[in-house]
């Protein structure tokens, strides 16, 4: 039997190694106990007869270099990361691909020999996700981004952009960092494929007068902000601006249905929370680091079983 979190001391003492079986990957956060990762990856390993097992690893801010640089010695394979250390991994770590560094985020560590390389699977993740839940793809869709500041936020506007989508707003609460953005991201958007005035990437605030300016020219909403992790939470964006033309999706996989999706229900729009794409780039992590395709419905099981 295994506890539930370990800590730095764990992982430098060799202590990971001599369970059974062995601690070969991991997920560093802070805080960790929320986290639904070792579930389905550990179901993973289990169905792909790999003798290794995946664990929460406690990370605070100021240990996060050191405990990346620790993995190679204590024999891991990799580990994902989560809030507050993405942009140490993309810092700390020798090579990170393009969209990760784009991303100004590495949620995906592999140990390559000595090296440490750092991926970023949030956005390929969505995508799967809305194929999954929607049946659609990004490059045909008018996106309205809730929370674009940074964070999973950027990481997704990235994804947009990248995926060539007809057009991309990003509203977000401090405007001007939506609006760096939006120029950082404009070279994407220069064809011509919309008819009508509409920008096809443009930067709002976050309050209601500029998201009625937008509702009725998008075809997606992301709430890409951490409200609705919390029943209390204000509503991100009001319920009657919410129609039933709209697909939505919540990237909060809190337990229940988020304040945004219920109401988006009661419109009559199409809905969809964070677990498919946290189930999506957990398997897009495991296939970067075992080169095989993911066991996905068994992935499913575990994250979806009470």
């Amino acid at each position: 039997m295994t506890q539930d979190i370990y800590t730095l001391s764990d992982l430098q003492s060799g202590a990971l190694q001599k369970l059974e079986p062995p601690a070969r990957l991991s997920v560093f956060g802070d805080p960790v106990a929320h986290s639904k990762s070792p579930g389905f990856h550990n179901a993973a390993l289990k169905a792909c007869g790999i003798a290794a097992q995946y664990v929460k690893i406690h990370v605070t801010p100021d240990q996060a270099a050191e405990a990346f640089r620790a993995l190679p010695a204590a024999g891991f394979l990799g580990t994902n990361v989560t809030i507050p250390h993405k942009a140490i991994a993309l810092a700390t770590v020798d090579e990170a691909d393009e969209y990760a560094r784009q991303s100004g985020a590495v949620n995906t560590v592999v140990v390559d020999g000595g090296k440490l390389l750092g991926f970023n699977t949030d956005g390929p993740g969505l995508v799967r996700a809305l194929r999954e839940e929607f049946f659609v793809d990004l490059r045909d869709l008018r996106v309205l981004l809730l929370g674009a500041g940074g964070g999973a936020g950027r990481a997704i506007a990235v994804q947009c952009a990248r995926e060539g989508c007809e057009r991309l707003v990003l509203a977000n609460r401090t405007v001007e960092k939506a609006r760096e953005l939006a120029t950082e991201l404009s070279p994407y958007f220069r064809s011509d494929r919309l008819i009508g005035p509409a920008e096809r990437i443009q930067a709002i605030s976050l309050d209601e007068s500029a998201l009625r300016s937008q509702i009725e020219q998008v075809d997606l909403v992301i709430n890409a902000t951490s409200v609705g992790m919390k029943r209390s939470d204000p509503p991100v964006i009001p319920a009657h601006l919410l129609t039933a033309n709209l697909l939505v999706y919540d990237t909060v996989y809190a337990a229940g249905r988020s304040r945004l999706l219920e109401d988006a229900q009661a419109a009559g729009a199409r809905t969809a929370n964070g677990m498919s794409m946290l189930l999506h780039q957990g398997a897009l992590s495991f296939e970067i680091w075992f080169n095989r395709p993911a066991p996905i419905e068994a992935m499913r099981a575990a994250l979806l079983s009470p």
